[in-house]
């Protein structure tokens, strides 16, 4: 079942993805990418989860609603979250402060696009991508917060986050 590659990746089973999460997207970061090749935008994320839930693997993905991927998550069914070596730290920086509205993030970060078996979008020079399909979406809620400190660290001057739960379809890794 996953002797399969594509792209120069092998795929494993999500529950193989050898990585501490909390580096793997604290300090790495991930690239949300939504949309279809010709057609898609991506932002750097450094808060999220990998886990388990519903008895599926899963990621929770956090976007506020003025970033521009924002619509593309919202439009698209799936989406990737594709992970880079440390040789991609200034791509990641750039998608993470500069808007797809200003810029093509391709042409100013040198990534490489292919599309998906599924139809997403994913990166070459990704070490690890996780294919997934939205299951469950919600806003962030300030009366929600049970520490108010989160809430006037983090949001007190900007908008809340949009949380989206991804069921992890397929994981590929180089």
């Amino acid at each position: 079942m996953f002797d399969i590659i594509l792209n120069n990746m092998r795929q494993i089973d999500p529950r193989e993805i050898a990585t501490n999460p909390i580096r793997l997207i604290g300090d790495q970061w991930m690239l949300v990418t939504a949309g279809k090749l010709g057609n898609f935008n991506m932002m750097t994320a450094s808060w999220g989860c990998l886990g388990e839930l519903w008895y599926k693997p899963v990621a929770f993905v956090f976007i506020r609603p003025p970033r521009y991927t924002f619509e593309f998550v919202e439009r698209e069914d799936r989406l990737t979250l594709s992970f880079f070596d440390e040789t991609y730290r200034q791509a990641l920086q750039i998608c993470g402060t500069k808007s797809g509205r200003d810029i093509d993030k391709v042409a100013e970060t040198g990534l490489t696009p292919y599309e998906t078996e599924l139809g997403s979008v994913a990166f070459h020079e990704a070490s690890l991508v996780l294919e997934c399909r939205k299951l469950y979406a919600d806003m962030l809620k300030k009366e929600h917060f049970l520490v108010p400190e989160i809430y006037q660290r983090s949001y007190s001057a900007s908008e809340l986050h949009k949380m989206f739960i991804v069921e992890i379809e397929r994981a590929w890794t180089k």
